[in-house]
């Protein structure tokens, strides 16, 4: 009888511990966002013989991770925490690494664009080298997939030399579904050229393309010199306030005046402000840090603009954060200049 009890005991806790590895570690197909940090940038940017400054810019996340049991119970019960499916975040057969070598590409991308915008802007010494458009990723059942691969250089398309990734998407969303253009790229050494038909995607409101993520290989230098150190932190949603913290640093009037300063929109290489997920999120980890003031992309004025959503969220949660609209870097280097 004592055996028997001691054997129950044991299976019991086996049962226990199994349930316990379950609800804090099995992997469910969700993912969850919810609100991350604000971060001083002055530790991430470092401009050679920089200009200090009295206030702060912030880098602002979001947290994001694979749901368990647990994670998706609290999320269930807190505000502002999103649980989304797997294949709204991730695409299709893309793992968890790899997405995240994805994100920190982005990274490196909005780093380098924000590079460009404040360089230019504070008339500083820059020379940018075109070394062409790479394949990323290839999108399954596209008009690319199986024609394409990861990793492959665009030279032309339809005879016209490709150096950025906007000419690309420039020639393909001025045709129409249906066209196919020639491709010519480099893969491992060897030239291809490829046919490709058109196609109406959603994810471009209609307008034909082929399936493909791409990337601009530049090598940008610049005098004084610049480091990032941005660490795991990954996608291109820094990108607007990565460019004033250069700018800041790089001249010599204190564009924060004081004040603590965040913000957040992807940036393109003609200062552009874009969209970004997730500015809820933003606020609040913003407005958690103490922050006065906070950019949003104001998509010029589209209902539902990340501006919108998160000048609503502030009145929301009560903060006292000051929330403004900017389409451009310019937009938000007039407005500290104002300060």
């Amino acid at each position: 009888m004592f055996r028997f009890k001691n054997n129950v005991r044991i299976v019991a806790f086996l049962i226990a511990l199994i349930a316990v590895f379950f609800f804090f570690s099995f992997r469910l197909p969700f993912y969850i966002h919810q609100p991350g940090h604000a971060d001083p940038l002055d530790p991430v940017v470092a401009v050679d013989d920089g200009y200090d400054s009295e206030g702060e810019m912030y880098l602002v996340t979001i947290q994001g991770g694979r749901a368990t049991p647990f994670t998706y119970l609290m999320a269930q019960l807190r505000e502002y925490y999103d649980v989304l499916p797997l294949n709204e975040v991730l695409p299709e057969d893309m793992t968890d690494e790899e997405y995240r070598q994805l994100q920190l590409m982005m990274m490196e991308n909005s780093q380098e664009a924000s590079k460009v915008v404040a360089y230019e802007a504070s008339d500083q010494s820059i020379d940018i080298e075109y070394n062409g458009v790479y394949v990323v990723s290839v999108v399954e059942d596209m008009p690319a997939d199986g024609v394409l691969q990861s990793g492959d250089k665009v030279i032309e398309i339809d005879g016209e030399k490709i150096e950025e990734a906007d000419n690309l998407i420039s020639l393909v969303t001025s045709k129409s579904p249906g066209d196919t253009v020639n491709l010519t790229i480099d893969r491992e050494g060897e030239t291809h050229t490829e046919e490709i038909t058109l196609e109406a995607m959603d994810a471009l409101d209609g307008q034909p393309g082929i399936g493909i993520q791409l990337v601009t290989n530049r090598e940008v230098n610049v005098s004084p010199e610049l480091n990032f150190s941005s660490g795991d932190i990954g996608g291109p949603s820094a990108g607007l306030m990565f460019s004033l913290e250069i700018y800041d640093q790089l001249t010599s009037e204190d564009l924060t005046k004081g004040h603590q300063i965040a913000g957040t929109g992807e940036i393109d290489y003609h200062g552009n402000v874009g969209r970004i997920g997730g500015v809820d999120k933003k606020i609040i980890a913003a407005d958690n840090a103490g922050c006065e003031i906070f950019f949003a992309p104001n998509e010029g004025d589209r209902e539902g603009s990340n501006f919108e959503v998160a000048k609503q969220t502030a009145e929301d949660i009560g903060s006292d954060m000051e929330v403004v609209p900017v389409d451009t870097f310019t937009d938000a280097l007039e407005y500290l200049e104002g300060l």
